[in-house]
Formats: C-alpha cells, structure tokens, sequence
C-alpha cells in the first residue's frame, strides 16, 4: 500500500490550493525510500504563504520527526528534529530562562520550515536571520544519504540549505543556538511617527534596541504616507519587572484563545473598513503608552492569538507581499510601494515594516535596508497591483521573499536577484532538480 494519500494542500495564504500526494513519514529511512520517485519537497506546519512547501510530484510531511534530542545549559545548544515546532521550543525552554535568537511573526513554524526559509524576526538589524544560529544540519540528499552540514564540513552545502527553501535536500535534525534571558517580559517602547521619514528616523534612532518593529497605514497619503506606530523591545531584566512578578520572572497571565473557525465574507474587507481600521489603529497608538512591560506571547506573536486568522480574507483566500530594499533607495522605493498602494484603496491592516542589517549569503532574502509586507485578499484587482509594486521594487534594486510568495514571476525573481541563476545552476549540477521539486521551484524556474 502507498504510503502517499492526496489531499489538498495550500499555504497560510490558502492561496494556490491544489490536490497531491502526501506522505507523512516516521523515520529517516522511510524518508529516503519516499524519496525515490523525485519531484520532493519536505513541509513543516504550512506556513510558508504561498507554494513553496507544495511538492511539484509528491510532498513530505515532517511533522512527525517532532523530538528534541540533546540541550546544553551552557551554551544554549539544542539539537532537534525538523519537525519540532518553534512554539515547543519556547514551551521546554523559555521557563529555565532561554528564547530562540530570531524568531518570526508566529510561533507555529517548524525548527526545519525556519532553516528553510532562514527567517528573520524584529532584531535583524542587530542579530540577522535565523541561520546566523544553527551550528550544524543534518540533510538527507537525492541518494538517501545523510550528511551534516556546518560552517566547518560540507560548508557549500550548509550555506545553499539555508534560505535554500527545501531544495538542497530533506532538513531532519539541527543544532540551534537560543538566547539567555532573564524575564517572559518584554520592555517595549511605542513611537508614533507621522510620515514615512518619521518612521525611519525612529528606526535609525533606535539602533541600539534589540528589536524594533513598525505598524504602517498604507492607506495615508500626502504628508501622512507612511505613517506608522514604531515599536521596539529587548528583554526586561528580572529585577526591572513589577514586585509581584519578580520571583517568577518567567509566569505570564493566561491569555485567551480566540478562534475564527468560518471564512470571513470576501465584502467584509475593503478599502472602507480597511481605512477606518487603520485610522481607529492608529489613534489608539498615539493614545499608548509609550513605554510599558508586555509579555512574549503578545510581542512576538499577536495574531497567533487568533487561531485561523487567515480566514479573515474569505474563501479566496489571500496573498502576500514582501520585498526587501537597499538602504540608499529605501526612502524612495518605500513611498512609491506606500503611494501606489494608497492610490489603489486596497490597503493592509497588517502592513509591517523593518530595517535589516546586513547579510551576506548564498541565497537567503535579507539585505541591508528596509522589508515592507503587505497581506490583500486574493482577486483579480490585487493580482493587478502587484504587478505594479513587483516593477517598482525592480526599480529601486529590491528583491522577493520566497516565504511569502504565491505569484511571483520566474522573470522578476531573477530580474531582482541573480543569485536565482546561480542557485538554478548548482542544482542542476549536483542532480538535485530531480529530485527535490516544488510547485514555487517549478513556477521560478529554480
């Protein structure tokens, strides 16, 4: 009997859906025996956005390889399964005074899905992405084979696997560095900034914080375009934290779960709500506090505090954009994403906004300067806008975040990046095209 069922799969995005077959295997040699037929991608917990974790043949789904092997108090080394959700990590850890070094907008990602991906979090600035902390990989290649990849040992291996979305090989086991911490508490500060140099004024002011994070109305136009509430953090100290939590630095309230178990009606989000949604959000950010003590939950992860807020876009589902500008045209590549946006009334209330620092890597997203995300419901007139800010970020030097992307043109990514054709190539030569194969490898031309 097969071990692959067909199922329909999709992103976070829930958008492209399509049939395929999946496998969901248990051991490392059940992996290298699925791996025969080619055409493989691994996927974690599904939250890549677009069709980057869609097997162009057939699909692995690691979420059974979930165990963490070994951890070393001293110097924070953990060495887990791919499978191990970033959120079991800070469960185990954070209570005996450990964080993961970066960490994205979600905690539901898989320790494999973020090599992957090489994700990158608020404190990129400071820290850069995800794999600046993994000490070693162990990859299952074409053959069956596991090799462990590190900086040291099959270096030019560990280098394209980070950031290489799945397509060097099947990621099962890693050794990640996590952050000493003294508190579950967050010392943030809110900054409201008028306009969009405000915003990175504020940004370029806190370069000391560790992490740092902006909110923008991509509805605002005029002297108001890009108006956003700048946030910024680093981990409170023990002793900093109210009398009442200062012997239990790592105990936070209980929070509620609330869940959106119903697709939202497609006429719910438009330009109208969207304004006043952004408005409202705004006056309520100047109204804050400006510094205060927040819990990790709620910093890192607000919106996983809604279970299935993807379905707020409708059945449709919908579609991220993600660029990443350099430093000397972020100001004027920001404003024309920012105007254009505006111009077309099909705002994001999730508009977010980071400076990066510098990054030098084989394949990953990030470069030095500024990365704008921008969610919109799934339809014919977004497809048609993102069009327009794909031409625009190729104007200002800018490349596209694969994790988020559902639609991106093969001619575009590399257009914007010529590591694409680098990437292409020495795929090609070591036969892994065969064999490792996604619906976005296939659409890229990767």
């Amino acid at each position: 009997m097969s071990a692959f069922r067909t199922v329909e799969l999709a992103g976070w995005g829930r958008y492209p859906r399509r049939p395929g077959p999946v496998a969901h295997p248990r051991s490392v040699d059940e992996i290298a025996t699925l791996l025969q037929g080619g055409g493989i991608i691994a996927r974690g917990n599904g939250r890549a956005y677009g069709d980057s974790a869609m097997g162009a043949a057939a699909t692995l789904d690691l979420r059974r390889l979930d165990r963490m092997l070994a951890f070393d108090a001293q110097s924070g080394q953990l060495v887990a399964e791919a499978g191990v959700l970033l959120g079991d990590v800070i469960a185990a850890f954070l209570p005996q005074g450990w964080f993961p070094q970066v960490t994205p907008g979600t905690k539901f990602v898989t320790l494999g899905g973020a090599i992957a991906a090489d994700v990158h979090g608020k404190n990129h600035h400071r820290d850069g992405s995800f794999g600046a902390f993994v000490d070693w990989i162990d990859v299952m290649n074409a053959d069956g084979k596991v090799v462990r990849a590190s900086r040291e040992e099959q270096a030019d291996l560990f280098a394209w696997t980070v950031g290489g979305m799945g397509l060097t090989g099947v990621i099962l086991r890693a050794a990640i560095r996590l952050r000493p911490v003294e508190s579950a508490w967050i010392a943030q500060q809110t900054i409201p900034a008028p306009s969009l140099r405000h915003a990175m004024d504020a940004f370029e002011a806190a370069d000391d914080a560790l992490y740092s994070v902006a909110w923008v109305d991509c509805l605002a136009k005029g002297p108001a375009l890009g108006r956003s509430l700048v946030i910024t953090g680093d981990h409170a100290r023990a002793a900093d934290l109210p009398t009442q939590y200062q012997s239990k630095p790592f105990e936070t309230p209980r929070k509620r779960r609330l869940s959106l178990p119903f697709d939202a009606p497609a006429a719910a989000l438009n330009g109208l709500s969207v304004r006043a949604f952004n408005a409202l959000y705004w006056k309520r950010g100047q109204r804050a506090p400006r510094h205060r003590l927040i819990d990790w939950d709620s910093y890192f992860y607000p919106l996983d505090a809604i279970l299935g807020w993807n379905r707020i876009y409708g059945r449709r589902g919908f579609l991220q954009f993600q660029c990443a500008l350099p430093l000397e045209t972020s100001e004027t590549g920001l404003a024309a994403l920012l105007s254009e946006t505006a111009k077309a009334g099909q705002g994001s209330f999730l508009a977010v906004l980071k400076r990066f620092g510098a990054q030098e890597s084989r394949f990953s997203f990030p470069m030095a300067g500024y990365t704008l995300a921008l969610d919109f419901p799934a339809n014919a007139r977004t497809f048609a806008l993102l069009d327009r800010l794909d031409a625009i970020t190729l104007d200002h030097g800018g490349r596209f975040y694969l994790a988020k992307d559902a639609r991106l043109a093969a001619s575009s990514l590399h257009r914007a990046d010529p590591r694409a054709e680098t990437f292409r190539n020495m795929r090609r030569e070591a036969g892994l095209d065969r064999a490792f194969a996604s619906a976005q490898s296939e659409r890229l031309i990767l």
